[in-house]
């Protein structure tokens, strides 16, 4: 069984080294909390029900896990930012065998949330201060799963954004390093309105990945709003058979909250990228 730290649970702000982190009830889910990192929301953390989350993004990379792997698996998975470690909470109770190291910069935050969020202890979940970039870069062929990218900074209009360094064919590279022939890729994109920036990191996934997906709900595919995009990459098909397929996980994004679409993305070719 699986050992957790207890829930310590406080309102108030909390210095971090990044500045402030701010936790309050959310408004409209009872007992539940938000974790607010200098003004943008970060995450909801549900210390009764890990299983169920409260980020649609969140809800669409999950989908995407319970899709391919059986719950009885030994999931070896890397979390590229931390932040309040919620789906890395999602993975150990769907997944109990499971291994994870969470990776934040912010050794602040990591001491906050290892201190009060109830989460798995080590050798389950294993929290880790450093530079995505460079753990990504430095990990080991064939030793991840599932490898989630969901690091943001703020750009200079105070907007959040991934980091140049994790964007790219080269970042790309090194997780398909990591995961081997099986293993699944999953990058929180987030921008717009428009697709531009998101054109671009699909052709770099595509160009290293043989099975590229991108996953949003139609207003952010058709560049009305800002918000996000789940690509989900691997060298293997995405879904397993045994678990109901491609079709099983079109129907689970669709009946979320947040409906979203499943489109395929083509390998790239001169001049044209494509959603």
């Amino acid at each position: 069984m699986v050992k957790h730290s207890p829930v310590n649970i406080v309102p108030g702000l909390y210095p971090i080294d990044a500045g402030t982190a701010e936790i309050s009830e959310d408004p409209f889910t009872p007992g539940c909390w938000l974790l607010t990192l200098n003004g943008a929301e970060s995450s909801q953390l549900n210390p009764d029900q890990p299983t169920v989350l409260g980020f649609e993004y969140m809800r669409w990379i999950a989908a995407v896990i319970e899709h391919r792997f059986t719950t009885d698996t030994a999931l070896k998975v890397l979390h590229l930012g931390a932040a309040g470690c919620t789906l890395a909470r999602w993975v150990t109770a769907l997944y109990p065998k499971a291994h994870q190291v969470a990776v934040e910069y912010d050794a602040g935050l990591a001491a906050l949330a290892r201190d009060r969020f109830g989460l798995p202890r080590a050798p389950a979940l294993k929290i880790r201060v450093a530079e995505a970039g460079e753990v990504l870069a430095a990990g080991y062929p064939d030793t991840r799963d599932v490898i989630i990218r969901d690091v943001f900074a703020d750009d200079d209009a105070g907007r959040p954004t991934t980091p140049a360094h994790l964007t790219g064919v080269e970042p790309a590279e090194h997780a398909a390093r990591q995961l081997g022939a099986h293993g699944v890729y999953l990058v929180n994109y987030g921008g717009g309105p428009g697709m531009a920036d998101a054109l671009v990191e699909q052709a770099a996934l595509a160009e290293v990945f043989a099975h590229v997906m991108a996953i949003a709900d139609p207003a952010m595919f058709k560049g009305r709003r800002r918000g996000n995009v789940i690509f989900a990459c691997s060298q293997a098909p995405l879904t397993s058979t045994a678990l109901g397929g491609e079709p099983a996980l079109t129907r689970a994004l669709l009946s979320d909250p947040v409906p979203a679409q499943l489109r395929h993305v083509s390998p790239p070719s001169p001049g044209r990228t494509r959603l």
